[in-house]
């Protein structure tokens, strides 16, 4: 199906005439940032204490559920019954857009700003807000509608935020936490993991205790979704844990269904989704335009939970091929760099995910029809010759050649040992 192409958005002169706008500043990047929060800017506030006459200026602004067709997509799931673990800087799930949405998580980090502080749970508190908020008030029509509002969020700590003055010290003391969290939420009710964060820093290249984690959780069917990352101005270095395999990586598109400046160009890109002037919700209240991949992420793990809750049996491996195959304003060829496929579609999603018949979550073995090996070695019968007997020299051979044998296991074993045994560089 084609989505629904809005027109710029109105002014906000009104609200700004109303209300004197709040500027967050805007963190500046570095080259050598792990573990970034994909969202890289909020720009202005939209709605201060929540009056009841801007209600519908802020969901009116949420043109991803327009262009997304979120009302269609609800028709068939809104994610009931789907845990979509946020791993990230922490959730609010106080907020009133969240409340009965977020269960008990976990802090991997076990420092740095509190509850209530000015740096504490920001971005996390947004991606969540974007996934399964359902917005407050009668019949939920104020603040933030998320793309999947019945979903569960398990919030896990494991970044801090950019303004957090702990944050230097979380990067240089919990560089696992990551690993630890993504083992955390599959061992704890999640079906999908958001990992809107990424390390594309000079310094950044694969971690095998990430990797092994990712594959642990897919082996347990569960989707993992991260955001592309924030550098396609930067020359687009590859972020992790985008590019770790089975991941769904995902790229910012605007409005149009066109890819933002911003949005890393990889070959891992699976899909696009919304990440250009989305609403976001904060702990303190007040609702903010953001860009990022990391909304973009949020997003696809929000359409996921739409997918796995009309489909609980399909696999990672499907869903992503289903998001894949669905999504609509394709690049020249059917696929590129910068968006992937496309636009995500959950409307289309969802209707070719009904059509699938559940697949295991790796291939089950299966037997070699034929038989692998001949009869093995025939018996040999030595001719006896004048002089000497053939048959101790065929004894004396057969000895050298076993004991050849034996020394190249012995060689190949040792190699392997050797192998096996050398540290993941972290160099």
């Amino acid at each position: 199906m084609t989505p629904t192409r809005l027109p710029p958005p109105p002014s906000t002169d009104a609200l700004r005439a109303t209300v004197a706008p709040v500027r967050v500043p805007r963190p500046a990047r570095t080259a050598a940032t792990a573990l970034l929060c994909a969202l890289a800017a909020v720009v202005t506030v939209l709605l201060p204490g929540a009056p009841a006459a801007f209600a519908d200026s802020i969901r009116d602004q949420q043109w991803p559920l327009q262009v997304l067709d979120a009302q269609q997509a609800w028709q068939t799931s809104r994610g009931r019954g789907v845990t979509v673990a946020v791993l990230d800087t922490g959730v609010d799930g106080s907020h009133p857009d969240l409340t009965g949405q977020v269960l008990p998580g976990t802090d991997l980090i076990g420092f740095g700003a509190k509850p209530g502080d000015g740096d504490w749970a920001r971005h996390g508190t947004a991606m969540a807000g974007i996934i399964a908020g359902h917005g407050h008030g009668p019949g939920g029509s104020d603040g933030v509608m998320g793309i999947a509002p019945e979903a569960r969020i398990l919030p896990v700590r494991v970044i801090l935020e950019d303004t957090d003055p702990q944050r230097q010290r979380a990067r240089d003391t919990r560089g696992g936490a990551l690993a630890q969290g993504i083992r955390w939420a599959a061992d704890h009710g999640a079906n999908v993991i958001n990992l809107s964060l990424g390390d594309d820093s000079k310094s950044a290249h694969p971690d095998a205790d990430e990797d092994n984690a990712i594959q642990y959780a897919l082996s347990k069917g569960i989707v993992v979704v991260a955001s592309a990352g924030n550098s396609g101005q930067q020359g687009d270095p590859a972020s992790y844990p985008a590019a770790y395999p089975g991941v769904i990586a995902v790229a910012a598109l605007d409005r149009y269904g066109r890819r933002a400046a911003f949005s890393t160009s990889r070959w891992y890109a699976a899909v696009g989704a919304p990440g250009v002037d989305v609403v976001i919700a904060d702990p303190d209240r007040q609702y903010y335009e953001g860009w990022g991949t990391s909304a973009a992420a949020a997003y696809a793990s929000g359409v996921v939970a739409l997918i796995r809750s009309a489909d609980p049996r399909l696999s990672p491996a499907q869903i992503k091929q289903v998001l894949e195959q669905t999504a609509t304003d394709n690049p020249p060829g059917g696929r590129n760099d910068d968006v992937g496929y496309g636009m995500i579609d959950p409307v289309a999603a969802l209707q070719a995910a009904a059509r699938l018949t559940p697949q295991p979550e790796a291939p089950a073995p299966a037997a070699y029809a034929k038989q692998y090996f001949g009869p093995g070695p025939q018996p040999v019968h030595a001719q006896a010759s004048s002089g000497i007997g053939a048959g101790p020299w065929i004894d004396l051979g057969c000895a050298i050649a076993g004991a050849v044998l034996i020394s190249a296991t012995a060689a190949i074993r040792l190699r392997v040992s050797r192998v096996s045994g050398q540290p993941w560089s972290t160099s």
